[in-house]
């Protein structure tokens, strides 16, 4: 299935997930004012946590091929990755970056999950990965979001608790 204007748009969209490079500009920017820097390093431990859960072990333990690597005859319009397909970094780094933006504020984080949601459709558009891949890639970083907010809240908590009774 090709579309004109979804093969010039679907590798823009995929390009906002590679490397999680926009999360961690956003991270970056979070950190870098007094008032949001919670926001920020709270962004950075969640996009931490994916690297090391999804990438780092997920991705190698299933090491699941591609469908651009079982059908090379299917042209891709972008390079094959090389790394294996579940879960889907890009939707998993964009739902964790998402739940951690939403638990602050609404309104950035329902544009973040349709950021995410659109760079989980271009991962399928593309060829390079399986729907479940994008599904259990967007499940796992809510999940992670929600546990990293959860933990960081619950340290910060702790802290506080520490600080009062000194």
């Amino acid at each position: 299935m090709r579309c004109g204007l979804l093969d010039a748009i679907m590798p823009v969209i995929t390009f906002l997930g590679f490397a999680a490079v926009l999360w961690i500009v956003i991270a970056i920017v979070l950190f870098c004012s007094k008032k949001y820097r919670q926001r920020g390093l709270m962004l950075a431990y969640g996009l931490i946590t994916y690297l090391i859960l999804g990438n780092t072990i997920l991705k190698n333990v299933i090491a699941r091929p591609r469908p651009c690597w079982i059908r090379p005859e299917v042209e891709l319009i972008v390079a094959a990755p090389k790394d294996y397909s579940f879960p889907s970094g890009h939707t998993m780094t964009g739902f964790v970056a998402a739940t951690i933006l939403m638990h602050y504020d609404r309104r950035w984080g329902a544009v973040a999950y349709v950021v995410a949601a659109l760079i989980g459709f271009s991962r399928l558009y593309l060829y390079v990965h399986f729907p479940s891949d994008v599904l259990g890639g967007a499940v796992l970083g809510v999940l992670t979001g929600i546990v990293v907010v959860r933990v960081t809240e619950w340290v910060r908590g702790r802290r506080a608790m520490k600080t009062e009774t000194k």
